[in-house]
């Protein structure tokens, strides 16, 4: 149908601009074309189909030279080329039949054979420019959506792959400190490591349950358990309402980390999460040490590689507040879902 449709077109073109010129002829000279003999009407609706699918392929091949010889041409060159091409094509066809066609050429049939239907082909050109630059417009925005998103995609790339190996340190750490004492404990760690690596490096591309990535924390807290002071005070309270809502994994775990990673004081430590609304609002307090002095070359990354995480995959959908007081740190993360 778009073909039949682009094929015919030019007739239709031509037809309407023979029937513009015929209508103003007309009614300067009071007559009516119909009551012409057929066969001249007929010759001249031939000819203005003729050259309207003759105008139009010119339009075309002008456009497409201009794209492919000088694409930084600019558009008044373009629409002289049109212009010429109008008036050179109905000159050579169409005035040399109104010359010999009822009472000859006059200045007024002149003007009419040039103007009308130059105006009509202007109008053409402009449809097809625009149509050309707004679809050159949407293949460059697509193609800079593109890169936008392989760019972004390659930084969580490079975020996952900078945060495994921190992960993966502070594991090894706490199995280190069993491995003489307690044998079937630092086992115990083993297998608790293994179920954390096997959830962070399969199918980590996409968004999770939140049911998965609080089984995962519950993991990891039991892995740093293992190390953590006797006097520690942990609660941790996961509402039970938060089961198949949809969230991309490990974002909760920095905070968790940094929490058993610089508590001290009280040794208190308290991890919370919860449904409110259309949101999961996680929640971690940790005790401070006195005179607290944080590392900030070493204990950067974790906080930093979160934010960051957060901009891409939440833009509009996040809000994470972090409250530094003499004794306590607060971390509260509300994601929207």
């Amino acid at each position: 149908m778009k073909q039949f449709l682009k094929n015919i077109f030019p007739a239709v073109y031509g037809l309407l601009n023979y029937f513009t010129i015929r209508l103003l002829q007309d009614t300067d000279s009071h007559s009516h074309f119909w009551r012409r003999p057929w066969q001249t009407t007929a010759i001249e609706m031939v000819m203005s189909m003729a050259i309207g699918y003759v105008v139009l392929l010119g339009v075309t091949k002008i456009c497409r030279y201009s794209d492919s010889r000088q694409p930084n041409a600019s558009l008044s060159t373009e629409l002289v080329y049109v212009i010429i091409l109008s008036l050179l094509v109905n000159n050579l066809l169409l005035v040399p039949i109104a010359a010999f066609t009822d009472d000859g050429l006059s200045l007024s049939d002149f003007a009419e054979i040039n103007i009308i239907p130059l105006l009509y082909t202007a109008l053409y050109y402009g449809m097809v420019r625009s149509r050309s630059y707004l679809k050159a417009y949407v293949a460059h925005q697509l193609l800079v959506e593109k890169l936008t998103n392989d760019q972004l995609e390659t930084e969580l790339k490079f975020l996952r792959a900078q945060y495994h190996p921190h992960f993966l340190f502070n594991a090894l750490n706490t199995i280190y400190f069993q491995v003489d004492d307690d044998v079937p404990g630092a086992k115990k760690s083993i297998e608790l490591l293994s179920e954390l690596l096997r959830y962070q490096l399969y199918d980590r591309q996409h968004e999770v349950s939140i049911k998965q990535e609080l089984e995962y924390l519950q993991n990891y807290i039991l892995l740093q358990k293992v190390r953590a002071s006797k006097k520690m005070v942990l609660h941790v309270d996961f509402d039970a309402a938060l089961a198949e809502q949809q969230i991309y994994p490990l974002l909760f775990l920095p905070l968790v980390e940094n929490a058993f990673k610089y508590v001290g004081g009280k040794y208190g430590i308290s991890i919370t999460a919860g449904s409110h609304a259309d949101c999961i609002l996680f929640k971690v307090e940790n005790h401070l040490p006195e005179q607290y002095q944080p590392n900030n070359e070493n204990s950067g990354i974790g906080i930093e590689n979160l934010k960051r995480r957060l901009e891409l995959l939440y833009p509009d959908g996040h809000n994470l507040t972090l409250d530094k007081q003499a004794d306590k740190f607060t971390a509260i993360l509300q994601i929207n879902y």
